[in-house]
């Protein structure tokens, strides 16, 4: 039963906290070059901390009811706003639920009549199905938002040379269903800036809003720009922007939790609420897709703003762009490495043209290191993403001998084999034709462990097997090891 008879002692409950984090990848120092942000001060993490605390328990579902939410958004969103080009934002909970509400302002802004008889009532052909026009490098997020919202997608190709769509490109796309164009400054996986200036007039001309994708970037790249970086505008002051998003949990290094989602127009901002009257309780209006939700993000992301000011932020966004530069040339001196594009932020993404990268990951696991694996897609050969933070330079010299290190050994332990016939057979497996614990074994047979309390597995094997499948059985896999780890 995993509900006690009765309460446990909270020294014992801390000491099993810990006992369950003994497999954890640290988020602190900087070896781990995804998921955490980390300006390597103490003091600002433990502002962030008890700011969090002191506002867990109040509950942003009703501002009437505790003004201090009110504040502080209207700070933390007000702060954002003066650094990206102005606006009329809302706090979210990340970067995916900013981009889901970006998505439904733009499809409630965009809506026409759908029926024929209401379209010829209203002069229009009659609407299909919404689409977003969007590059293949856009986040994941807006597939999401797209799957939930009943829209479809319009990938985009990029520039395989740059990694960057092209205005021309994004303009074949549109059509009279489009509802939203997206742009990314910058890019996750190759770290580019698209053209925004270029593809939001397009999408002006149009008559088609335009976002831009700047959850990671978008609280760095003024920055970096302040720090002697080339940065391309990009926000709110470009015309035919008319919305963006930043998350305050990456590069503005708030705990988890904190993003802003800024429109150009208030008119926008409200068709991203959510109101509601049709049943007899207490009053329904939502900014977010959330109801009830914590404050302790909100008050985390305020009291760090607050704690590092203008100042600490510039600092931190020159030692990224230091560290960023001495990254990249660290890893132009190591054989067989090549960086992908010309990374405009501080996301650097390597591939291996005689050293396999997911054999070099592992190895660089072994040695206490996290780099990112990135499969191939559309043209972009699988690579390594690391993303530099404001930690990152006190010891990018020690992960630069690290690379090279794990690159050495990849090289002599060679690419990973599969075994014959492997690929066809997951390929043809009918997943859902088969429970969990099957799947389980057949994880077991490629070295892959997924009962509780293994560790951390090697996954050159598992990369290697999703790199030759297409997307789609990708997604389906990947589905079911997440179904395995979490059991029931």
């Amino acid at each position: 039963m995993n509900l006690p008879p009765t309460g446990r002692p909270v020294a014992d409950l801390l000491a099993e906290v810990s006992r369950l984090k003994e497999h954890d990848l640290p988020v602190r120092g900087g070896q781990v070059t995804a998921y955490v942000y980390d300006t390597g001060r103490a003091e600002v993490n433990d502002a962030a901390t008890r700011a969090y605390l002191e506002m867990l328990e109040v509950n942003c579902l009703d501002p009437t009811a505790f003004p201090s939410v009110v504040e502080m958004e209207r700070q933390v969103v007000g702060a954002v706003a003066d650094l990206l080009g102005g606006g009329h934002g809302i706090f979210t909970s990340g970067g995916t639920e900013s981009i889901m509400l970006a998505v439904k302002a733009a499809r409630d802004l965009g809506r026409r009549p759908s029926g024929a008889a209401e379209a010829r009532a209203a002069g229009e052909a009659p609407r299909s199905r919404p689409n977003l026009v969007l590059p293949v490098t856009a986040h994941p997020a807006f597939h999401k938002a797209a799957h939930y919202l009943g829209v479809e997608v319009r990938p985009v190709p990029v520039d395989l040379a740059t990694y960057k769509v092209r205005a021309r490109d994004v303009e074949e796309a549109i059509d009279e269903d489009t509802i939203l164009v997206v742009v990314s400054a910058p890019s996750y996986p190759q770290g580019v800036i698209d053209p925004v200036e270029e593809v939001a007039a397009v999408a002006a001309a149009a008559g088609v809003p335009c976002h831009v994708d700047a959850c990671v970037g978008g609280w760095l790249l003024p920055w970096l720009r302040e720090a002697g970086a080339a940065v391309p505008p990009f926000d709110l002051s470009v015309p035919g922007v008319t919305s963006l998003s930043c998350d305050l949990h990456k590069f503005g290094y708030a705990p988890k939790g904190a993003s802003v989602l800024l429109f150009a127009d208030p008119a926008a901002r409200r068709k991203a609420y959510f109101a509601s009257a049709a049943w007899p309780g207490y009053t329904i209006i939502n900014a977010t897709v959330q109801s009830s939700r914590s404050a302790g993000p909100l008050g985390g992301a305020w009291a760090t703003l607050q704690a590092l000011g203008s100042a600490g932020y510039a600092e931190l966004g020159r030692a990224t762009l230091e560290a960023t530069r001495r990254l990249r040339a660290g890893l132009a001196g190591i054989p067989g490495l090549r960086v992908l594009g010309e990374p405009e932020s501080s996301l650097v993404a390597f591939a291996g043209d005689d050293v396999d990268v997911f054999v070099l990951a592992d190895e660089a696991r072994a040695r206490g290191w996290f780099l990112q694996p990135q499969l191939s897609y559309a043209g972009i050969p699988a690579n390594l993403h690391i993303t530099v933070t404001g930690v990152t330079l006190a010891g990018v010299e020690a992960m630069l001998k690290v690379i090279a290190e794990s690159a050495g050994a990849a090289r002599e332990r060679g690419p990973v084999v599969l075994p014959d016939g492997l690929v066809e057979l997951v390929a043809g497996l009918d997943l859902e034709a088969i429970d969990d614990a099957t799947f389980a074994e057949l994880s077991a047979s490629v070295g892959v462990d997924l009962r509780p309390g293994a560790g951390q597995p090697e996954m050159a094997m598992v990369n290697t097997v999703l790199d030759a499948l297409p997307a789609p059985a990708r997604e389906a896999v990947l589905v079911r090891f997440l179904s395995v780890i979490y059991g029931r």
